[in-house]
């Protein structure tokens, strides 16, 4: 469980990904996964109008100095939101951002009605499912081969959230 030990002493906030922080969200990808996104998957997630978000350690007044520290991408349909993507940088990792930016998603999925909330998670990737875990999801279904690995594919779980 996160406690005010971990929390960040910096302001933070969340905002709409823009195409302007795709450098910067590109850059976290790469660092955090082994099989990262492409600069178009991002893009073609904001043209499609999914609700992607950055968490931000605002720097000035300028709308292109924000500090990108993580993102995450929901995608809603009729009763349903399912998470697509969620990163936190190397650097900011430990804080407690990482449920910050879930708890976000999970509220813009109340937000846009949705009676449950969607997500895969590597099996291997055991801090994250962890997460998801305290945060309220359950495990419902394993998708098998679904993430690229190093050696052949690696099976995913699949997760879910009641609102």
């Amino acid at each position: 469980m996160t406690t005010k030990a971990n929390m960040p002493s910096f302001p933070v906030e969340f905002r709409e990904m823009r195409e302007e922080d795709l450098e910067q969200v590109i850059c976290i990808e790469h660092e955090i996964f082994l099989f990262p996104w492409s600069i178009i998957n991002f893009s073609d997630s904001i043209k499609s109008g999914y609700h992607c978000r950055v968490l931000v350690q605002p720097e000035g007044a300028g709308p292109n100095t924000d500090v990108v520290m993580g993102y995450g991408i929901l995608m809603t349909g009729p009763g349903e939101a399912h998470v697509l993507t969620l990163g936190i940088g190397f650097t900011w990792q430990n804080l407690g951002l990482g449920g910050k930016m879930l708890q976000h998603l999970i509220e813009l999925s109340r937000k846009h009605h949705a009676e449950f909330v969607l997500l895969d998670v590597r099996e291997s990737n055991t801090g994250a499912a962890s997460l998801y875990r305290r945060l309220g999801f359950k495990q419902i279904a394993i998708r098998k081969g679904y993430y690229p690995a190093m050696c052949e594919r690696e099976d995913a779980l699949v997760m879910k959230l009641e609102l």
